[in-house]
């Protein structure tokens, strides 16, 4: 699953300047931000990277892509653990409505996979998993190719895993 994800995104790098020049309403887009994670057994953060093709003026697909930079510690009966985000991978279908030229709403599902490490008494596990992906959000550009995204996106983990929320503020291009 893990390559798939990966494949995904390189094909989408790399077909995303040929689509962008394709035609006006055919254009590309990349964000960078900070997410923040909420779980079922933890709280983390992760920097996360997206492209996305505009396919028309209401419907993209994007991917995307996080590494852990905020861990979740805790103590169980006195000892000391922690819960690291790895990185993550996802792709996505996108329902736009541009409300007007600087403000865009957006709903998206998909499918990702979430890796992380929990750390206790010195012994290492791996935890996260696949996920079904659903969430909504809005674009509001301060010109005609920056802006700032924010979005909401609930995880609903595979074989009873649980659930996260993920709450993402980012810079947004187009090009």
């Amino acid at each position: 699953m893990r390559n798939i994800l990966l494949a995904a995104a390189a094909i989408s790098a790399i077909a995303a300047p040929a689509f962008a020049q394709s035609g006006p309403e055919a254009r590309g887009y990349g964000s960078l931000g900070y997410t923040h994670v909420e779980g079922d057994s933890a709280t983390t953060g992760a920097v996360t990277g997206r492209l996305g093709v505009n396919l028309n003026r209401y419907l993209a697909v994007e991917t995307e892509a996080s590494v852990g930079v905020k861990d979740d510690d805790f103590t169980v009966a006195g000892v000391d653990g922690s819960i690291k985000h790895e990185w993550d991978a996802a792709g996505y279908v996108v329902g736009k409505y541009p409300v007007n030229d600087k403000l865009e709403l957006f709903a998206r599902g998909g499918y990702g996979h979430t890796e992380l490490k929990q750390e206790i008494a010195g012994a290492n596990t791996d935890i996260g998993g696949d996920s079904w992906n659903y969430g909504v959000g809005a674009n509001y550009y301060l010109d005609g190719k920056n802006g700032v995204r924010a979005d909401w996106t609930r995880r609903d983990f595979r074989d009873n895993g649980g659930e996260a929320d993920a709450y993402s503020v980012s810079y947004v291009r187009r090009f």
